[in-house]
C-alpha cells in the first residue's frame, strides 16, 4: 500500500508525498504555487472520473482522445464544506451519430459511478479517525 503523508514547511505550508515519490505543493489560498486542500479534493474527484471513464472513451473514441474534466463548487464557510460539486467532461463527440453519443455517455456516466472510488466516498461519506501522536524523543 503507498504510504501518504505531509511535512510542514512553514506557515500554512506543507509538501505532500507518497512512498511512490511523487510530491505536491499544498497551503491556504493566499500562497502562490500551492494548491490548497479544498483544490486537491476537487482535482482527485476530476482525475478519478477521467480515468474510470478512460477505457470506455478510448474504445468508442481511439486510444489518442483529448479530454478534460472541469470540476467546481464554492465552499459554505460557515459549516465549512463543499455542498456541491460540478463536474465536466469536455471531449469530441462530433465523430458519432447522436444516438452513439448518448449510449456512450450512459456508459461512461455508468463507469464513473461505478469505479470512481473518489465521487463513491464523497457522495456516501467516509469515517475518519485523527490521532495525535507524541514524537518526542
Amino acid at each position: 500500500m503507498t504510504e501518504l503523508w505531509v511535512d510542514r514547511t512553514g506557515t500554512r505550508r506543507y509538501t505532500g508525498h507518497s512512498s511512490r515519490g511523487a510530491e505536491v505543493l499544498i497551503g491556504s489560498e493566499d500562497v502562490e504555487g500551492v494548491f490548497t486542500p479544498g483544490e486537491l479534493l476537487k482535482i482527485a474527484l476530476a482525475a478519478c472520473s477521467g480515468m474510470s471513464s478512460d477505457q470506455p472513451l478510448a474504445r468508442r473514441l481511439g486510444d489518442d482522445y483529448q479530454a478534460t474534466v472541469a470540476v467546481s463548487g464554492p465552499a459554505d464557510r460557515e459549516q465549512e464544506r463543499y455542498p456541491h460539486l460540478d463536474e465536466t467532461l469536455q471531449v469530441d463527440l462530433s465523430g458519432l451519430s447522436e444516438a452513439d453519443a448518448e449510449r456512450l455517455r450512459i456508459v461512461v456516466n455508468r463507469a464513473i459511478d461505478q469505479v470512481c472510488t473518489v465521487g463513491r466516498t464523497l457522495k456516501t461519506g467516509t469515517d475518519v479517525t485523527f490521532t495525535i501522536a507524541d514524537k518526542r524523543q
